[in-house]
């Protein structure tokens, strides 16, 4: 379908189910261009068929859900002077993200392993999220010199207090019990059950009832234990000042030094850019529709693609592996408003088209 070859993605009926199953572990099942237009077209094709009460999208592979979208074909184009094409990429993901999110029946991501980024986007806007022992997620496109997207405005400002606000600063993961005590997840399931849950999911049973039937009482979540301290530190509204923030409460001798010293040393490995993008993504994000979200995000990523630091981040994380990035501008301080609103500029004719 699409000229996806059968090892990367497969749409099959079981039952009452339309069964997605993501089948690139050699990649951590990153979601590349084609993997994108094939779930659109199967998507639209099921939302229509009456026969297709449900769907369910999982993984194969085991260590990875999906880590995210395919970042290196990304930036090979824009290396080469592509931008166009590395921004149809987006064009096509971020519509079938909306897509998703409005979907008219039960879409129930089954995720146990890694997800983040473009994983998140095909997952975590579902009705249902099941997450398995193995669920880690995270977002941690400002590593890159990115910006968290794939709805992350929508999703991240509505989680509780500023949680949204301090995992988009800093790529910090979460592991299944957090998600759900938080809203990420919907329900917790052992690993070992979720081969006879996608079973049972088939046979056309009410969803929630279902999921019912399988789900475990969540363990500890420790995010939780630190919640106070998050919405304090995280509350301000310049990154500098979050930093200060997390400065003070580290203090030697206070309950929480050692976590917010080490969670202020991890903001300022950074891309600056990426930290004062990302925080005004979720100062506006709860202002606006998913939709308005989405729009959004691709006014940013369309200046993004034309920039530094997403590359010189790719190259340092990814490509070099150096871990090294030299971002420009390399301070906070450096970052300008008006370089920052400049990100969130109406496209005119090139606006992403959304219902």
């Amino acid at each position: 379908m699409n000229d996806v070859a059968p090892s990367d993605i497969r749409f099959e009926r079981r039952g009452a189910a339309g069964v997605i199953t993501l089948d690139r572990p050699q990649a951590l099942n990153a979601v590349t261009h084609d993997m994108v237009r094939a779930l659109a077209a199967t998507l639209a094709r099921w939302r229509d068929d009456a026969a297709v009460s449900r769907v369910v999208i999982t993984a194969a592979g085991g260590r990875a859900f999906s880590a995210g979208g395919d970042i290196r074909a990304l930036y090979e184009l824009g290396i080469a002077g592509r931008q166009d094409e590395a921004l149809g990429f987006w064009r096509d993901e971020y519509p079938l993200n909306a897509l998703i999110k409005t979907y008219p029946k039960p879409y129930i991501a089954i995720i146990d392993g890694i997800v983040m980024g473009g994983g998140v986007g095909i997952s975590l806007h579902g009705s249902h999220r099941v997450a398995g022992d193995g669920f880690r997620f995270a977002m941690p496109e400002v590593g890159i010199g990115f910006f968290p997207d794939v709805g992350a405005t929508f999703m991240l400002p509505r989680l509780p207090g500023e949680i949204g606000t301090y995992l988009a600063l800093t790529g910090e993961r979460l592991n299944g019990d957090e998600a759900v005590a938080i809203g990420l997840a919907t329900h917790r399931v052992p690993s070992a059950r979720l081969p006879e849950l996608l079973d049972a999911l088939s046979h056309g049973r009410p969803v929630e009832t279902t999921l019912q039937g399988f789900a475990a009482p969540a363990g500890t979540a420790a995010i939780l234990a630190r919640r106070g301290m998050i919405d304090r530190a995280f509350a301000p509204s310049g990154v500098e000042d979050i930093i200060a923030a997390l400065d003070r409460e580290a203090t030697p001798g206070g309950p929480d030094a050692d976590w917010a010293a080490r969670i202020a040393a991890t903001i300022r490995t950074k891309s600056p850019l990426s930290l004062k993008i990302a925080l005004a993504q979720m100062r506006r994000g709860p202002r606006l529709t998913f939709a308005g979200c989405m729009r959004t995000e691709f006014r940013i990523v369309s200046r993004i693609v034309h920039g530094h630091d997403f590359y010189e981040g790719v190259r340092a994380v990814i490509i070099d592996k150096d871990n090294a990035p030299r971002w420009r501008p390399a301070a906070l301080a450096a970052v300008g408003e008006a370089e920052v609103e400049r990100h969130f500029a109406p496209l005119g004719s090139g606006e992403l088209d959304l219902p």
